[in-house]
C-alpha cells in the first residue's frame, strides 16, 4: 500500500547525471592526464532519495567508490549488497569501530584520538587498516589543523597497522567565488601534501573538490572528486550551467477534499490566512512530518493540472491547504510539490529559495513515512 504522498525517484536520471560528471572530468582534463576518479557521496540516505537504492545504481553506472556520513550508514551499504570501496567521512573517536572490519569500509582519520582509536582495534584484531587522512585547512571542523602536522601527525604515520590511502581536505566556501577562503584553503592543502612527502610519507592519492568546487576549479581536482548534490540533478547556487543534469526525485501528492471559504473566515491552525474574498481551498494530506517545511506556509506553491496554487495558511504536521480558486479540481487530482506537471516545473532550489534555505535541507528532510518509488516501484 502506497500513501497519497510519494517521492518518485528517476534512478535512469541518476545514472546520467554520474555519467554526465564522468564526461566533464574527461572532457576537461588535459590528453596526457588521466581524468580523477568519482567518490560518490550517498550520505543522509541519499540526500533523501534512499541510499540502498541509489548506491546499487551508482554501482550500475560504473561509481567504485561510495561515501557515507558514519559506520552505522556504511552497514546500510553493504547490506544491501554494494561491493565496491565505501567510505566514511565522520569522526570516529568515539564510535564504536568493528564494523570498519565486519562490513570492510575505509575510514577517513581526523583527529589524533581517531588515530590511536584506528591502531588499537586493527591491532587487537591482527588486522590491517587502509584510511584516508583529513586535513582541516580552514573549514574548523574536522581534520588535523593544516599548519601543525610535522607535530601531530608522526604518530599516526607511524602506527604499524594503518596504511595511508589518500589524503583529502574539505571546501568552506567552494559555491562563493568572490570568497578569498577558497584560494587559502587550495594553497594550504597543496602546502600539507608537500610536508606530509618531506616527512617521507607517500600520498597515494588526493581529494577535496565536493560538488561546487568540481564544477569551479580543476585544480582541486586531483586523484578524485566528490559530487554530492550534483548526482541528484542540482546545480550548488551559481555554478549552474555547466553540467545537463537532469532532477532525479519528484515529490507528489493528491487532493483529499475541496471546500468554499467565506470571506473572513480562517483556514488552518492561528487562522493566519483569512481571505478577503470568497476562496476555494483544497486540502493535501502532506505536512511538516514528511518534510514539508512551515515556512512554505503563504510563500511556497505547488502544480495542480499544469497550474500553479499557493500554499495558504500554516503549514500542520500531516497536512496543508492550497488555494484553487478558479481552477477546476477534485479530491484525487495530483499534486506536484517538486517536479514537472504540463508546461510547469517547481525545482529543489526555487522551493529552497522561497523559505530561504538551501536545497540540501529540502531533500534531505523528505520523511520517512513518504514512500520512495523507483522507476515505477515501490520501495520494499
Amino acid at each position: 500500500m502506497v500513501r497519497s504522498t510519494v517521492a518518485n525517484v528517476d534512478l535512469a536520471a541518476l545514472k546520467a547525471n554520474y555519467r554526465a560528471i564522468e564526461a566533464l572530468l574527461a572532457a576537461r582534463t588535459p590528453p596526457a592526464q588521466k581524468p580523477p576518479g568519482i567518490i560518490a557521496v550517498v550520505k543522509a540516505n541519499a540526500y533523501g532519495h534512499g541510499a540502498r537504492h541509489v548506491a546499487l545504481a551508482l554501482e550500475q553506472a560504473g561509481a567504485s567508490t561510495l561515501a557515507c556520513a558514519d559506520i552505522e550508514e556504511g552497514v546500510v551499504l553493504r547490506t544491501a549488497g554494494v561491493k565496491g570501496r565505501i567510505l566514511v567521512f565522520g569522526a570516529l573517536s568515539v564510535s564504536d569501530l568493528s564494523g570498519l572490519f565486519e562490513f570492510d569500509l575505509t575510514p577517513t582519520c581526523s583527529t589524533p584520538g581517531a588515530g590511536r582509536a584506528l591502531q588499537a582495534a586493527a591491532s587487537a584484531r591482527g588486522r590491517r587498516l587502509r584510511y584516508h587522512l583529513k586535513v582541516d585547512t580552514g573549514l574548523n571542523r574536522l581534520g588535523f589543523r593544516h599548519d601543525n602536522v610535522e607535530r601531530t601527525l608522526p604518530e599516526l604515520f607511524a602506527s604499524p597497522n594503518l596504511d595511508l590511502a589518500a589524503v583529502c581536505t574539505h571546501f568552506a566556501t567552494a559555491d562563493d567565488r568572490a570568497h578569498p577562503l577558497f584560494e587559502a584553503q587550495r594553497r594550504r592543502f597543496d602546502a600539507v601534501v608537500s610536508r606530509i612527502a618531506a616527512m617521507g610519507v607517500a600520498v597515494p592519492a588526493r581529494h577535496a573538490a565536493n560538488s561546487a568546487a568540481l564544477l569551479r576549479d580543476a585544480r582541486v581536482w586531483f586523484e578524485a572528486v566528490r559530487p554530492g548534490i550534483l548526482l541528484y540533478g542540482v546545480s550548488p547556487a551559481g555554478l549552474a550551467g555547466a553540467l545537463p543534469l537532469r532532477p532525479v526525485l519528484t515529490l507528489r501528492s493528491r487532493i483529499v477534499s475541496v471546500k468554499h471559504v467565506r470571506a473572513g473566515e480562517g483556514v488552518g491552525y492561528g487562522a493566519v490566512f483569512s481571505p478577503a474574498t470568497p476562496r476555494v481551498i483544497a486540502t493535501v494530506p502532506a505536512g511538516y512530518a514528511d518534510g514539508l517545511d512551515t515556512r512554505l506556509g503563504g510563500v511556497g506553491q505547488v502544480l495542480v493540472g499544469g497550474r500553479r496554487a499557493p500554499i495558504v495558511g500554516a503549514v500542520s504536521m500531516d497536512m496543508l491547504a492550497i488555494d484553487v480558486t478558479g481552477m477546476p479540481v477534485s479530491p484525487g487530482d495530483d499534486v506536484v510539490f517538486l517536479g514537472e506537471q504540463g508546461t510547469e516545473c517547481i525545482t529543489v532550489s526555487e522551493m529552497a529559495g522561497a523559505i530561504g534555505t538551501i536545497p540540501y535541507e529540502i531533500l534531505c528532510r523528505i520523511g520517512s513515512r513518504i514512500e520512495r518509488v523507483y522507476d515505477g516501484v515501490a520501495s520494499s
